[in-house]
């Protein structure tokens, strides 16, 4: 067995050790030695992290081959109409690929969120809605860029779930460390 470490990662915080700049790490809320990252998320995004010290299952998690979904919740600037939708569900082409089709819902704000620090900016006359998406890529900034060629950019945005691993029992900042296999992160999310 593995071990695999589930984070929810805050705004601001870095998917590596070692902080640069402005952004913060991963040492500052994980103690835990000699575990990697599987599948990085941006500084600016939120929601769960996975790490391990299993190489062979580090690159089992982030490979798109191995069509591990991905789920994000996204809140979106404007609201998106079936129309807007549907063209990321037929998969939608971006300046350098074409993201596979995604499957796309839209949502109540989720239950229990955080707030954000900071927030996100707010305007009066603008609303915001919120999005499910599941993708099995995970390319650079692909869920903001998927988003924002539809029209719709992006505000914030959190991986509720990668797999069957969720961030269901974890606060904000919060890991907890398991014993595990690929199967088990499989599960009932990806039939």
């Amino acid at each position: 067995m593995s071990s695999i470490v589930f984070f929810n990662k805050p705004y601001g915080v870095l998917s590596q050790f070692t902080p640069e700049g402005k952004w913060r790490a991963l040492d500052e809320f994980i103690p835990v030695k000699d575990v990697y990252v599987a599948g990085r998320l941006d500084a600016d995004s939120e929601g769960l992290l996975l790490l391990t010290d299993d190489g062979k299952l580090q690159a089992k998690i982030a490979d798109p081959r191995h069509k591990l979904v991905k789920t994000y919740w996204a809140q979106v600037e404007g609201m998106p109409d079936e129309a807007a939708l549907d063209r990321l569900r037929a998969g939608i082409k971006l300046s350098d690929f074409t993201a596979q089709p995604a499957k796309v819902r839209l949502i109540d704000a989720p239950a229990d969120l955080w707030e954000r620090d900071p927030p996100i900016r707010f305007r009066a006359a603008i609303p915001t809605a919120w999005l499910e998406i599941r993708i099995a890529e995970g390319k650079n900034r692909q869920v903001r860029r998927m988003t924002a060629a539809i029209g719709y950019p992006t505000l914030r945005l959190i991986r509720a779930a990668i797999g069957a691993a969720t961030l269901e029992g974890l606060a904000l900042g919060q890991w907890r460390q398991i014993s595990g296999s690929y199967q088990d992160l499989q599960g009932k999310i990806n039939e």
